[in-house]
């Protein structure tokens, strides 16, 4: 496996900054502050390219809500049929009598992962919902056929 060409940069910063940076260097187990900053700088990378548009990334929908809701898990099940391009599983468990915690696997153009969740997290009785999304896919586990104009 080849690693990436590194570059060194000097970067100045507060002493109080730079004190906070060695503690969690040493609480978190990096093996220097240049890892550590490359992993904030990665995350950073991340998050601003979640928000960006139409690159394709994978992530996770969490939500917990109330299932006591009329209609509310039809409603999640039927967004989840709609977008099954992008939506690849689900996985639910029930935390008490009435809230459900589900964890929705899903890939796809960032900007339409982002308008999924804004749908799911927004619907009466949702008390949660989160979007987490990174920049790495999965392999395509095996391609939907194409939709003929034909079929129902």
């Amino acid at each position: 496996m080849s690693k990436d060409k590194l570059s060194r940069i000097s970067v100045s910063i507060p002493e109080a900054l730079l004190a906070g940076l060695d503690r969690m260097v040493d609480e978190r187990g990096f093996e220097s502050r240049s890892q550590a900053i490359c992993d904030m700088i990665s995350l950073q990378l991340n998050q601003h390219k979640a928000q960006q548009g139409s690159d394709v990334m994978t992530g996770t929908v969490n939500l917990v809500y109330n299932h006591a809701t009329p209609g509310l898990h039809k409603k999640l099940h039927d967004l989840q049929y709609q977008f099954i391009d992008e939506v690849i599983s689900s996985l639910n468990i029930n935390l008490t009598h009435t809230n459900t915690l589900s964890v929705i696997l899903v890939q796809g153009p960032a900007d339409k992962l982002n308008m999924i969740a804004d749908k799911m997290i927004t619907l009466k009785g949702v008390l949660y919902g989160q979007l987490l999304l990174n920049s790495y896919i999965i392999p395509p586990i095996h391609p939907l056929p194409e939709k003929h104009s034909d079929s129902p």
